[in-house]
């Protein structure tokens, strides 16, 4: 039994939200919260400080907007949502406006990449809640054409992102210019050291709330590895596309294996677009909304999407490249099987790259099936000695030995085992 069918007997209601605000869900045809919202809402309602940990997928923006519009619909001030991407504003703003709407709240995004006269003509309308990327943010800042002395609620979604991605120093800043006095959220999918010490240092005793371990996968993700040489990826790749035909999210670790992933789809046919940080915003949001409409098929990625994509129905993944980073698995595989529906999410790993997968077995507390193709050959992982015995060594010219590098060598030898 998944965790939505246990929850069958629970509704919105007796979490504490408003009579409104109940109305606007119904019409929505949200009736069963997910266990990060039932947790959340009721806590967030009395102003206290939250550190919210669950997997994608979960409705976690949901869990903040409905009582962040529940407070300003009662009192003054203003909300700052603080986001990594792009994409991901974009959909935070498109869950607000549903709930603010009603109210007369009005929101803004304010996001690199997109025009910044609009932006300033949206802010003199005067939003009481701002989704913003740090970058961006602190570009309004420094044209103070943006103030925070009013904002009393601060949330930081997909904080183990942001921090990945190199935020730390904005996001500081930031806070320095919201009052202390506000209610602090902060959601993430993983908590790394450096959160628990972001929010020792900006919160006031934070209630944790956590619906699955740090690190865990959708429960209705089917997982699979294929073992295939770099060379082989490509055609197994098409034959994998044969065999699903709903929409299919395609990730690989550089934005030109993204290029060329997607331009070869499109040579052969198939409706195909790619996204990553060399396209612009308008690129980026179009190939978003056609993959969302069904115009394309197929969207390839890199890593800038693995949280920025909310589209119900993804039937696949497919890990075409293995993650740098080995926590960013968990993030690319939760874009399928959102919401309690089941999804499937397919790795390629090379012979070399047993490591890489026993390091994602052991984040995510499961054993990953290795599976075969029938026109394609066996293939193993080698073994890390083997394979490190394997590589040639450097056949360049020989360094003439002199008395100085004698010298050199001597020295280094020396020094080494002192320090050890």
């Amino acid at each position: 039994m998944t965790q939505i069918q246990r929850q069958t007997n629970i509704s919105f209601y007796g979490l504490g939200i408003a009579p409104r605000i109940l109305d606007i869900l119904d019409r929505m045809k949200f009736t069963v919260p997910t266990p990060i919202q039932h947790k959340t809402i009721p806590i967030a309602i009395e102003d206290k400080d939250i550190i919210g940990v669950a997997q994608t997928g979960t409705g976690k923006t949901l869990a903040f907007t409905i009582p962040i519009i529940q407070r300003l619909s009662q009192r003054k001030g203003r909300a700052l949502i603080l986001v990594p991407t792009r994409e991901l504003a974009t959909q935070v703003n498109e869950v607000f406006q549903k709930i603010a709407q009603p109210f007369g709240i009005k929101t803004v995004v304010i996001i690199g990449g997109a025009s910044m006269h609009l932006q300033l003509k949206a802010l003199r309308k005067n939003p009481r809640v701002l989704v913003a990327t740090p970058g961006r943010l602190v570009d309004h800042m420094e044209r103070r054409t943006v103030l925070l002395a009013d904002v009393n609620v601060l949330v930081l979604d997909e904080a183990d992102r942001m921090l990945d991605m190199g935020f730390l120093p904005q996001i500081e800043r930031i806070i320095k210019f919201v009052p202390r006095s506000r209610q602090t959220m902060l959601f993430s999918a993983t908590i790394p050291g450096e959160i628990v010490r972001m929010a020792a240092a900006h919160m006031k005793l934070p209630v944790h709330v956590e619906v699955a371990p740090s690190g865990t996968t959708a429960e209705r993700i089917i997982q699979e590895v294929f073992i295939v040489k770099q060379s082989s990826k490509r055609q197994l790749l098409i034959k994998l596309l044969d065999r699903y035909h709903g929409p299919v999210l395609i990730f690989t670790r550089t934005k030109m294996g993204a290029k060329k992933t997607a331009r070869g789809l499109q040579r052969m046919n198939y409706r195909a677009a790619e996204i990553h940080s060399n396209r612009s915003l308008a690129q980026r949001k179009e190939a978003l909304d056609g993959f969302k409409s069904g115009k394309y098929k197929i969207l390839v990625a890199t890593d800038i999407a693995a949280r920025g994509i909310d589209v119900t129905g993804i039937e696949l993944v497919i890990n075409y490249d293995l993650p740098d980073d080995t926590e960013h698995y968990v993030h690319r595989i939760g874009r399928t099987g959102r919401a309690g529906h089941e999804g499937r999410a397919i790795s390629f790993a090379t012979p070399e790259q047993g490591k890489d997968v026993r390091s994602i077995e052991k984040l995510i507390k499961t054993a990953l099936p290795i599976v075969e193709h029938p026109e394609f050959p066996k293939e193993k992982f080698i073994e890390e000695s083997k394979y490190h015995q394997s590589q040639k060594p450097y056949q360049g010219r020989r360094r003439r030995h002199s008395r100085f590098h004698g010298h050199r060598h001597r020295q280094h030898y020396r020094q080494h085992h002192r320090q050890s």
